[in-house]
């Protein structure tokens, strides 16, 4: 839902966002430390490196751990969730990726049952391990590629995919709306019989410290990191702010406010009220205690955070 900005005056809306002296809270858990050794001794056997991360954030947050410890293969980028994604920029996502180095790069929606996009895998990924140097020689012409990524991108969700679309079978892979599903790299999956074609699953991998509040910011809100590590509050509030300063108003007709608002305290409050959100709490009066019922801001929070994942406030691209 758009409406037009010059209805709305100029001043209406925030055009920074205040963090304060805010920092996203330190998550780089054992199995993740683990994970990436496990990549590291992986690397010999693989053929290509398939590196997933969310459509919504195609520069934000990605691993720089995973281009200095594991950019020796060849490497393709999927830009993942692209359903939730406004991708009527592609073209200059892709070209401000060429300028940073990364050519190849495909756009997929792993969840959808038949998603042509997801079918441009195997033949790319080939194309790219036979016009490159063989670090790994068999015989017989089968390949490994390594799937990788922080958390929650879909990596597990590419897996089956793959093996939905080329071998006709279920799940192989556990996948899950919270960070942190897959804790360590799991034996050889198959997903392809022509050629032979098996996916290494690694956990999610975020940098040991992510020094940038908003790139922070912009993972939680993508369900990277676990939301209590920032705060609903905070992730609320940042989030109204990146819908109004991109024109985004879905909320307002999702939530039945009466026009598009700045103010965080009077949106929660409406979605609280909206949603019978409520908590009962005790309030002290001249003639005694007496039981009242408040919005629960903090299940507002959670419900709106929850809506924009699920894309019920519209396609969003954050980085642009």
């Amino acid at each position: 839902m758009r409406i037009p900005h010059t209805s709305l005056g100029a001043a209406t809306f925030r055009t920074v966002f205040e963090f304060g002296e805010r920092e996203v809270a330190h998550w780089f858990p054992g199995h993740m430390a683990k994970g990436l050794r496990q990549m590291r001794a992986s690397l010999k056997n693989t053929d290509c490196i398939v590196e997933i991360h969310d459509a919504r954030i195609p520069f934000s947050g990605r691993n720089p751990l995973f281009q200095e410890n594991l950019d020796v293969r060849p490497h393709l980028l999927v830009l993942n969730k692209m359903d939730l994604a406004d991708t009527s920029k592609k073209s200059s996502i892709l070209k401000q990726l060429e300028r940073e180095g990364v050519k190849n790069v495909l756009f997929t929606d792993c969840l959808k049952q038949r998603d042509e996009s997801v079918k441009k895998i195997i033949p790319f990924v080939t194309r790219l391990i036979e016009s490159a140097p063989r670090f790994h020689r068999e015989e017989t012409r089968s390949y490994c590629l390594m799937v990788i990524g922080v958390p929650n991108v879909g990596k597990s969700s590419l897996i089956n995919a793959l093996r939905r679309t080329y071998l006709k079978k279920g799940k192989a892979s556990k996948v899950g709306g919270e960070p942190g599903i897959t804790k360590a790299v799991l034996t050889k999956i198959q997903v392809c019989e022509r050629p032979i074609i098996h996916l290494l699953d690694t956990p999610g991998v975020l940098p040991p410290r992510i020094e940038n509040v908003e790139t922070g910011m912009k993972l939680a809100l993508c369900g990277t990191i676990l939301d209590h590590l920032v705060g609903e509050d905070i992730m609320a509030d940042y989030l109204l702010f990146s819908l109004n300063r991109l024109q985004q108003f879905g909320y307002v007709e999702k939530y039945s406010l009466e026009a598009p608002c700045d103010d965080i305290q009077h949106v929660l409050k409406h979605i609280a009220v909206n949603l019978g959100k409520t908590q009962r709490v005790k309030a002290l009066t001249g003639v005694g205690d007496i039981t009242i019922k408040i919005p629960n801001y903090t299940a507002a929070a959670y419900d709106f955070i929850r809506a924009f994942r699920k894309g019920e406030l519209g396609k969003v691209m954050m980085d642009l």
